[in-house]
């Protein structure tokens, strides 16, 4: 079998030099490739079910570059690396068979300078906000601003027939969202095609990782996509503490799934009632918006802060639960569920937002697979993945959340997988406060004085977030390398608007609600 074969050479590599050995997430291994090999591994994992969960490039200790893949498939993940001579500034692309690869490897472009040998090479991040010679990952001086701004003449794909127009939307939006530019080529009011150019947020924070102590890189990676601290904090833990090679008490990984689970019913739902007035449905916005104030006051009481940007850190938990804060989260939530039970009648039963819902921005399964959906838009379109069940870290195998799919693909199937999805983590919530193990909630963490490679993967509210962490051994961050799925997910969007009408976006947009944020690093 292909794809086993992969898994069996990075085990023995690992015991061969240990370079397979990959520390952090759960079933993760490392293999070294040649450039020959890289295309027929993509191809294998794909061809046998095998997701990619990021791509980056990165430069060792020598100062030669590596280009890595991150892919999950049935044994475990699996890191390929790609490494590159002196005289190499490019390298294969995998787009073929992972079409939201293609984003990834122009980023690669813009921040490192290594180019795949064909398909898309248009800038993904720079905009002209730096020379198309400077590389922020390599080259360590700013370059100077030019005199006269640069104009950045972006190739969009044209579309042209008798009838067709475009509509250009953004990077300056009316109301409070990130800047994202939205190219509609239309008829009438029936979308074509849609392109979108992102990365206007673009804050230089894989370079920031790299000024920082790897005792510290937990405080910026919580702030990676602020709806996500969480998970991106536990996923840059996850990866610290297994190249430490730290135990956690039970007592800590239990507060850390309190806190992911709190993290992912709050934005259920505030995206509930956000869904429902993009379908002109204000009352959804104004109960939803007071369960979500109702939730953050009582994670404020019982936690410390509204969002736990600073809860999770090396070796465990910033601070315990009182007593105290488990009757205040128990009271909480059954309040907020018992209005959330009522509240999906309505939505239910509600004509008006039905007819906006059902058969609005449809991605079939296959579509889906195709392009690589994940996290909840992904289970909304027949994509039974779900990291805290297929490949669960402690405490989620004791727990055992239950996994919610469904195969329309629609606003209404992400809006259903939504309120499934938040009852369960109501589930999960109140069983981890019944049940929280006595003990330490953190303990020391002593860095390794030898360079490694870690790698944390948590199942963020909207999909999996992955996190690579390299270390030189001097307590600083070589490379640090985090990812939102948003990556895999926003192309999907451009597909799933095909067809509809132009009013329809914001609320296709918004059933997804995707992170601008998150992947303009």
């Amino acid at each position: 079998m292909p794809l086993q074969r992969w898994f069996d050479q990075a085990a023995q590599q690992s015991e061969s030099n240990g370079d397979g050995v990959i520390a952090g997430a759960p079933k993760a291994w490392g293999l070294i490739v040649a450039r020959d090999k890289w295309r027929l591994a993509a191809e294998h994992m794909a061809a046998h079910g095998g997701r990619l969960l990021s791509l980056w490039a990165s430069r060792d200790g020598n100062g030669d570059d590596i280009v890595r893949a991150a892919f999950i498939a049935s044994p475990g993940v699996l890191v390929l690396s790609l490494p590159l001579t002196a005289a190499e500034v490019d390298y294969p692309g995998i787009e073929q068979w992972f079409p939201s690869a293609g984003r990834m490897q122009r980023a690669v472009a813009d921040l490192s300078g290594l180019r795949i040998t064909d398909a898309d090479t248009r800038p993904w991040l720079r905009h002209a906000a730096w020379p198309e010679s400077y590389h922020p990952l390599i080259h360590i001086n700013t370059p100077p601003s030019p005199a006269v701004p640069v104009i950045d003449n972006y190739a969009f794909v044209l579309v042209e027939g008798d009838g067709v127009h475009e509509i250009p939307v953004g990077p300056i939006h009316a109301g409070i969202i990130e800047p994202g530019h939205f190219r509609f080529s239309v008829v009438g009011e029936k979308v074509l095609r849609l392109e979108e150019r992102l990365g206007y947020v673009h804050k230089g924070i894989e370079r920031r990782f790299s000024e920082l102590p790897m005792l510290s890189g937990h405080r910026l990676a919580a702030r990676v996509s602020g709806d996500s601290a969480v998970a991106f904090s536990w996923a840059y833990c996850q990866a610290l503490e297994g190249i430490a090679a730290a135990h956690l008490p039970p007592r800590a990984t239990w507060l850390r799934a309190l806190a992911l689970e709190l993290e992912r019913l709050a934005n259920h739902l505030g995206d509930l009632g956000a869904i429902g007035n993009d379908a002109g449905f204000a009352f959804g916005l104004a109960q939803f918006s007071r369960l979500k104030e109702q939730l953050l006051r009582a994670t404020q009481r019982a936690l410390g802060q509204r969002y736990l940007m600073d809860f999770i850190v090396p070796g465990g938990t910033r601070l315990d639960l009182a007593s105290t804060g488990t009757l205040i989260l128990i009271e909480s939530i059954e309040s907020i569920m018992a209005e959330v039970d009522t509240l999906r009648t309505i939505y239910d039963e509600h004509a008006g937002l039905r007819d906006r819902f059902v058969g609005a921005g449809v991605v079939t399964p296959a579509l889906a697979a195709k392009l690589g959906l994940t996290g909840l838009a992904g289970r909304a379109s027949g994509q039974d993945f779900d990291l805290r069940c297929d490949l669960p870290c402690d405490p989620y195998g004791d727990l055992a959340p239950q996994k919610t799919v469904r195969s329309e693909g629609d606003v209404a199937a992400r809006v259903a997988v939504r309120f499934d999805e938040a009852t369960e983590s109501a589930r999960l919530i109140k069983r981890v406060l019944r049940h929280l193990p006595i003990g330490l909630h953190h303990v020391p963490v002593s860095i390794p004085s030898e360079g490694a490679l870690g790698v944390g993967m948590i199942e963020g509210w909207r999909g999996p977030i992955f996190l690579a962490l390299e270390t030189d051994g001097s307590g600083m961050i070589l490379r640090c390398h985090p990812h939102d799925p948003s990556w895999q997910n926003w192309p999907v969007i451009e597909h799933a608007v095909i067809d509809n009408i132009v009013p329809d976006f914001p609320l296709i947009n918004k059933s997804f609600n995707l992170s601008y944020s998150g992947h303009d690093l």
